[in-house]
């Protein structure tokens, strides 16, 4: 829901969720901007399947794609998405460093939550071949991996928009949300951040509304 609240989109733009799952984040954030042209993005058939039932179950269009992310072009292409052809691409690659992190014996699961050393940069290569110049690219990650983020976003993107997001004010951010502009040079912005609790550990109430998708998140404005 964090994902889907920073994303800009406007109705008429062509949306794409890589790596949807069930389609969550892709499908909140069409239920925020009606009208856009919704493309979930999912390796994994029988989550696309899900994805498909939740879409047609909240009355939602869109086209959920069984495709790896990490597909050459032609096979974007051959699922109708073509290069410079998307207006936002939104993400929540798999994460965990399988050096600290347990692997699950189930291979979906590990899959979904594992990264290799060249998911990120593979996935922000996937993303910029498909977006058109000046769309939009928002992610989330670990917040003690940004230097791998800044780095995959190096090539083709500009006017980065961070934003850290903390369980409370006395931990460190456990993630960050990032908006990357396809060929643009403007500056780096980093965003007050974002605590999911209060400082008694009542849940946030922006964080409340935003879940409940009654706000967005600074990184949705452009």
């Amino acid at each position: 829901m964090l994902l889907a609240a920073a994303t800009p989109a406007r109705s008429g733009d062509r949306v794409v969720d890589f790596g949807a799952g069930v389609g969550a984040a892709g499908l909140a954030a069409a239920r925020r901007v009606a009208g856009i042209d919704l493309v979930l993005v999912e390796i994994d058939a029988a989550l696309a399947e899900l994805a498909r039932g939740n879409a047609a179950a909240n009355g939602i269009a869109a086209n959920v794609i069984v495709l790896d992310v990490e597909s050459p072009a032609e096979a974007y292409a051959a699922a109708g998405l073509a290069p410079d052809s998307v207006d936002a691409v939104l993400m929540n690659p798999p994460f965990n460093d399988p050096a600290r992190h347990r692997i699950s014996p189930d291979k979906a699961r590990g899959l979904a939550h594992v990264a290799t050393s060249d998911t990120l940069q593979n996935w922000v290569h996937a993303a910029r071949r498909i977006l058109k110049s000046s769309g939009t690219l928002t992610l989330i990650w670990r917040a003690d991996g940004i230097g791998d983020v800044l780095a995959a976003l190096d090539r083709g993107f500009g006017s980065l928009a961070i934003l850290p997001v903390h369980g409370d004010v006395r931990t460190p951010a456990i993630r960050v949300l990032v908006r990357a502009t396809k060929g643009s040079r403007a500056p780096t912005q980093i965003h007050p951040a974002l605590m999911l609790n209060d400082e008694s550990g009542v849940p946030n109430k922006e964080v409340q509304e935003v879940l409940a998708g009654q706000r967005v998140l600074p990184l949705a404005t452009l």
